[in-house]
C-alpha cells in the first residue's frame, strides 16, 4: 500500500464513526452524575462537582436529609426561620419530658437509685422512636408517590410496635430491647402516617376547603380515640387482665384496625399521577377510548404492590437510570424518534424502560406512556422493526394527545407533575 492510499483511508475513517451524544447528567437521590460515551463506545461516569470542599459536602448532605428537595427554591419565604424555632421548640420539649418521666417514676414510689435506672431505660426506649422517625423521613418522595400504600404500612408498623410492647412483660430482663424495638417501629409509623395525611385529605378537598377537612377529620379522630381509650381501660380491667386475654383481644383489634385503614385507602380518590395510576388511565383509554376519573380507579389500585406492569399500557417500568435502560448504540436513534421530548423509551423483551428528563411533568409522562401502549399494540399485529413501530406509535400519540389531555384534566386529574418516588432522571 503506497502513501497516497494511506492518506485516503485516514480521510475516510472518521466518516465511519457515527455521531453519538457526548454526555448527559443524571440526578438520583440528590446526587448528580455526569455520563459520557468515549469514542470507543465505552461509558464513563463521574460525580458532578467532585472537587467540592469537605465542609460544603457536609452542609449539602445535611440540607438533603433535613430540608425539602430543591431547598431554598422549593419553599416560600420564612421557612428557614420557622424551622429554626421549631427545632428549638422540640429540643426544649424533649428535655422537659425527661424531667417529667423521672418525676412520675419517683411519684410511683420507686426508690431513687432504681428509679434513676428505670428513667434512663424509659428515655432510651423513647429515643428509639426518634431513630425510627429519622430513618423513615428519608422515604418522603416515595410517600408522595404512593400515599395509600405507606398509610397502610404505617398502621401495620404501629400494630407491630404495640404488639411488642404488649409482649414485654413476658421478658422483663429484655425490657429495653423489646420495648425499644416496638417504639422504633411506632416512630416510623408516626412519620409515615403524618406525611401521607395531607395528600389523602387533599384528594377530598373540592372547594379549597383543605383546612376545614383537616380540622373535622382530627375532631372525629379525637372523639373516637377517647371512646377507644374508655373501651381499652374496660378491657384491661376485665378480659385482658391476664396475658391470655391480651393474646386473644390484641390480634382481633389489630385485624380490625388494618382492615379499616385498607378500606379507607380504597375509598380515597387520589388525583395525582404516579406510575400505577398513569398506566391505568392509559390502559383504559387505549382499550375503550374513555378516560377514567380518580373515583373510577380508586377501587382498582393495587395498594400493596403498586409496581406491577400493565400489559395494555405497554408494560412500562419507570425510574431506571439512563445508562442502564438504553444501550449506547441506541441512544442517538431514540433521540431522533422523539425529537424535543423530555423522555426516552427503550423497549425490551419483558418491559419498556421509561426515563424522564429532570423537569418532565405529568404531561410528558402521559405522552411517553401512550407511545409505549400504542407500540405494544402495534407490535402484536405487525412485523416492523422496533424503531419503525415506535415512530408510528409516536405519530399516533401526537394525533390524539390534545383531546386526551383536555378530557383528563376535565375529569379532575392533576397533570402538572409526575410523582415517581425515587426514580432516576436525566438532563442533557
Amino acid at each position: 500500500m503506497n502513501l497516497l492510499d494511506k492518506i485516503k483511508m485516514q480521510k475516510k475513517e472518521p466518516d465511519k464513526t457515527p455521531e453519538i451524544p457526548v454526555y448527559w447528567i443524571e440526578t438520583s437521590d440528590s446526587v448528580s452524575r455526569h455520563f459520557q460515551f468515549e469514542p470507543d463506545g465505552q461509558l464513563s461516569m463521574k460525580v458532578v462537582d467532585d472537587a467540592r470542599p469537605v465542609y460544603r459536602r457536609v452542609v449539602e448532605s445535611f440540607l438533603n436529609k433535613f430540608f425539602p428537595s430543591g431547598y431554598p427554591y422549593s419553599v416560600n419565604e420564612g421557612y428557614l426561620r420557622y424551622t429554626q424555632f421549631r427545632a428549638l421548640q422540640h429540643f426544649s420539649s424533649a428535655a422537659l419530658s425527661v424531667l417529667s418521666t423521672q418525676s412520675l417514676l419517683f411519684a410511683a414510689g420507686l426508690r431513687p437509685t432504681p428509679a434513676q435506672a428505670t428513667a434512663v431505660s424509659w428515655i432510651l426506649k423513647d429515643g428509639m422512636q426518634h431513630a425510627g422517625k429519622l430513618i423513615c423521613s428519608n422515604l418522603g418522595a416515595r410517600m408522595d408517590s404512593e400515599p395509600k400504600r405507606w398509610r397502610i404500612l404505617a398502621d401495620v408498623l404501629y400494630d407491630l410496635g404495640t404488639g411488642l410492647e404488649v409482649l414485654s412483660p413476658l421478658c422483663p430482663h429484655l425490657f429495653l430491647e423489646v420495648a425499644g424495638l416496638g417504639n422504633f417501629a411506632k416512630g416510623m409509623a408516626v412519620v409515615a402516617a403524618r406525611a401521607t395525611r395531607l395528600p389523602i385529605y387533599s384528594s377530598f378537598a373540592k372547594e379549597g376547603n383543605l383546612s376545614d377537612l383537616f380540622a373535622k377529620g382530627e375532631a372525629i379522630s379525637t372523639l373516637f380515640n377517647v371512646l377507644g381509650l374508655g373501651v381499652g381501660i374496660q378491657l384491661a380491667s376485665t378480659v385482658c387482665s391476664s396475658m391470655q386475654g391480651k393474646f386473644v383481644a390484641g390480634p382481633l383489634l389489630s385485624i380490625v384496625h388494618v382492615c379499616c385503614v385498607i378500606e379507607e385507602m380504597r375509598a380515597t380518590p387520589v388525583n395525582t399521577l404516579n406510575p400505577q395510576r398513569t398506566a391505568m388511565v392509559v390502559a383504559d383509554f387505549v382499550k375503550t377510548g374513555k378516560i377514567s376519573s380518580p373515583a373510577d380507579l380508586r377501587y382498582h389500585e393495587d395498594l400493596l404492590f403498586p409496581g406491577r406492569l400493565i400489559e395494555d399500557a405497554g408494560n412500562v417500568k419507570v425510574g431506571q437510570a439512563l445508562h442502564r435502560a438504553v444501550r449506547p448504540s441506541k441512544l442517538r436513534e431514540l433521540k431522533e424518534i422523539f425529537p424535543g421530548e423530555k423522555f426516552i423509551l427503550s423497549p425490551g423483551n419483558k418491559w419498556t424502560d421509561l426515563v424522564l428528563e429532570q423537569n418532565a411533568s405529568g404531561e410528558d409522562a402521559l405522552r411517553a406512556w401512550l407511545v409505549a401502549a400504542y407500540a405494544s399494540s402495534m407490535k402484536k399485529s405487525s412485523h416492523e422493526s422496533t424503531s419503525v413501530t415506535l415512530q408510528d406509535a409516536y405519530e399516533k400519540m401526537n394525533s390524539v394527545f390534545d383531546p386526551f389531555l383536555s378530557e383528563l384534566q376535565a375529569k379532575g386529574w392533576h397533570t402538572d407533575r409526575f410523582l415517581d418516588g425515587t426514580g432516576s432522571r436525566f438532563s442533557w
